[in-house]
């Protein structure tokens, strides 16, 4: 029946059976794109039409990336040079896709490349394998590596997609130069690298820092190194030897 013979037989005037009947459409197409599974599958479509289309001229124009994205790693340096990786290798533990190698060593007195123990002798991550879950950088335990917005690292081989420590590592900030660094010359910053801002006095790290409450400042002079370094030719003493001049051995005679 149409609008003009609802008009006829009610005695409505036609044009507010015309706008009752547009006003139902309306109502029944609401509750079908909001009310049912198929209605909210159409209605992405249906909105993506009325917006405004977004064109990015890549790559002349790329379009920012989120400021959480993660891209390409870095392998973080300390503001002296020094490498913030200590060759634990958590993060190739924590890999999902076995995508990260690391090889460690030990530093030494006149080669010291990390504040720690030892550092990253090699350092290699496969982006052939790697997914960017960023579960490797969440492992880290002294933000050696993070990722940077850096994406475009695409490659003609397989092989060139292996980047290697030469290729992470971050460059020497201003004032600083590469390693490797002499323990003479670590010892005489006074730096505290683990302790943070709260251990380290201000005056050492040529800045001004908040006072912090949770440590004072005089426990800087337990974390700083301190006392007489070897000569470069001495040989060091091996603090892991067992025994000594006053340990007996079990059968009772003193070594």
């Amino acid at each position: 029946m149409t609008a003009p013979m609802l008009a006829a037989v009610g005695g409505i005037p036609s044009p507010i059976v015309t706008a009752l009947t547009f006003l139902v459409i309306l109502v029944v197409t609401w509750l079908l794109l909001t009310r049912s599974v198929l209605g909210r599958g159409f209605s992405v479509p249906l909105r993506t039409m009325v917006r405004p289309v977004e064109t990015a001229e890549y790559p002349e124009k790329p379009r920012p990336v989120a400021p959480r994205f993660h891209g390409r790693h870095q392998l973080n340096r300390y503001a002296d040079g020094l490498e913030k990786c200590i060759g634990c290798e958590l993060c190739a533990w924590a890999c999902p896709a076995d995508a990260i190698y690391v090889q460690g060593d030990d530093n030494t007195s006149e080669f010291r490349y990390s504040p720690g123990e030892r550092y990253a002798e090699d350092y290699q991550i496969n982006y052939n394998r790697c997914i960017l879950c960023g579960l490797c950088i969440e492992a880290c335990p002294t933000r050696a590596l993070t990722m940077t917005h850096d994406y475009e690292f695409s490659a003609a081989t397989r092989q060139e997609l292996i980047w290697t420590k030469d290729d992470l590592i971050a460059p020497v900030p201003p004032g600083a130069y590469d390693t490797p660094h002499t323990d003479r010359e670590v010892r005489d910053r006074g730096w505290n690298y683990y302790g943070g801002l709260a251990v380290t006095p201000p005056t050492l790290k040529g800045g001004t820092y908040p006072a912090a409450a949770a440590a004072p400042s005089a426990r800087a002079g337990e974390v700083i190194p301190h006392g007489e370094l070897p000569d470069p030719g001495d040989e060091p003493p091996d603090p892991a030897t067992v025994g000594g001049p006053t340990r007996p051995d079990p059968g009772g005679t003193a070594r």
